[in-house]
């Protein structure tokens, strides 16, 4: 019952992406359409954050589809309309964003929190203190009992 369940659900999430873009959105241009989706794959939908605004079907995703559709036909390059997106939405709109100062945390935040990590292990494990062993040396008597108790084993 769990496998037809989440079949169901696969084939409902899938054909939702399918039409992430409706057919009123679309160009009628064929080129501009195919500038329009090569762009909207590099953006991301701020609503879901790990997918394209094209696989999307948020509301602001579907309001970033429009807007890039309206600067390519205004006439601006796949580059003025890109930018024109991140100048409205900031680089967290790029699937792939700049590395540059305002993005250090986002790019190199996973490493450092990994490599804090790892320090602070090893500092942990050089600082606790070592269990030593407190043994004390057998007396004579008990010395003289384990030798009487493993002869009678050997036996």
């Amino acid at each position: 019952m769990r496998r037809v369940a989440f079949a169901i659900m696969l084939l409902l999430a899938l054909g939702l992406r399918a039409f992430a873009v409706e057919p009123a959105e679309r160009l009628a241009d064929p080129a501009l359409e195919s500038r329009a989706r090569a762009i909207s794959a590099t953006l991301r939908c701020l609503v879901c954050q790990n997918e394209s605004i094209d696989d999307s079907g948020a509301s602001l995703a579907h309001d970033i589809r429009v807007l890039l559709r309206e600067r390519l036909l205004a006439g601006d390059t796949d580059v003025q309309a890109r930018q024109a997106i991140v100048d409205r939405y900031g680089d967290f709109v790029l699937l792939d964003p700049p590395v540059k100062p305002a993005t250090y945390l986002l790019w190199f935040g996973p490493a450092g929190m990994l490599l804090a990590s790892l320090v602070g292990t090893v500092v942990w494990l050089r600082r606790r203190p070592v269990a030593t062993p407190s043994v004390a040396p057998l007396t004579p008597q008990e010395q003289v009992r384990l030798e009487g108790l493993l002869r009678e084993a050997d036996c």
